[in-house]
């Protein structure tokens, strides 16, 4: 007489269960050859010792800013934008993209418009460097630009004004303003989120005299 298999020793296992039992057997035999492997690295790198990293050396850089003498010690890394905002307090140069494509950090560069988010600090030592902060005349008085931006509404929020005044000064200097589609090319580089442009426009053709002063 036969016996029928006792259900209480019936094993069934569905492939998910097969692989799932292979799986957790594998890693029952790998993990204590992982747990000394680890141990050695760390044991290895306890003795060589985490490796110091360098510290680039300090550069002095020597500018006239906004008419003024000054001198700062500097990571050489540092950008032109980044010492005028974190070490002489000047705000008024923007970081909007940080890598020059909107020009709310325009600055004079020797009379010549730059981004000086792009401008890397010791290529200034020597130089003039003219921000928003020195347009004004000495007694304060406004800008011929800065006028003709307030008399033609050429802001809204503001964030990007100072960039889009430096760059409209630099642009009647370079003789850029003859004519609104001039302007608009030349002003290319100066992005206004928003949407000032028909005031800026204006504002530039103002100063160049081709418009005779009409809005």
């Amino acid at each position: 007489m036969v016996k029928k298999e006792s259900e209480a020793t019936k094993v069934t296992l569905n492939r998910r269960e097969l692989l799932q039992a292979a799986t957790l057997g594998a890693a029952a035999t790998v993990a204590p050859q992982m747990g000394e492997t680890a141990d050695a690295a760390s044991q290895a790198l306890a003795q060589v010792g985490t490796p110091a990293v360098p510290t680039p050396a300090r550069v002095l850089m020597n500018a006239t800013i906004n008419g003024e003498r000054v001198s700062l010690d500097l990571d050489p890394r540092t950008s032109l934008l980044d010492a005028l905002r974190e070490h002489l307090g000047l705000f008024g140069a923007k970081k909007g993209c940080d890598h020059g494509q909107c020009g709310a950090c325009t600055v004079h560069l020797d009379g010549q418009r730059v981004a000086s988010c792009l401008t890397p600090a010791v290529q200034v030592d020597g130089r003039e460097v003219l921000t928003i902060e020195g347009l004004a005349g000495p007694d304060g008085s406004l800008h011929p630009m800065q006028r003709a931006f307030i008399d033609h509404d050429a802001l809204q929020c503001g964030y990007c004004t100072p960039g889009q005044i430096m760059a409209a000064v630099a642009c009647v200097a370079e003789g850029n303003a003859g004519s609104d589609a001039d302007v608009q090319e030349a002003m290319s580089g100066n992005l206004c989120r928003c949407g000032a442009y028909v005031g800026i426009t204006q504002a530039v053709r103002q100063v160049a005299g081709q418009d005779g002063g009409a809005s």
